[in-house]
């Protein structure tokens, strides 16, 4: 199985729309499906898409307006 990258915009817009809660989501997902092998998180710097935020990256495809429902779906299409 490929390694997934998903990357959380750690900019300030982003994170107070609600980053912080879905990067706390992801590190706990990721660690709770045992999926530290198969998805590597990393932050990201603002990627001026601000006013569509919170945005992160699943493998290079940009996902907007993020929750941790919108989250735990898009993770479950990777396994």
């Amino acid at each position: 199985m490929a390694k997934h990258n998903i990357k959380v915009c750690m900019g300030s817009s982003c994170f107070a729309r609600g980053n912080l809660d879905n990067l706390n989501f992801l590190e706990n997902y990721i660690k709770e499906n045992n999926l530290e092998a198969e998805i590597e998180l990393t932050g990201a710097l603002c990627q001026d898409k601000c006013s569509s935020g919170p945005n992160i990256y699943i493998d290079d495809v940009l996902y907007n307006e993020v929750n941790p429902d919108k989250l735990e779906n898009l993770l479950e299409k990777l396994q």
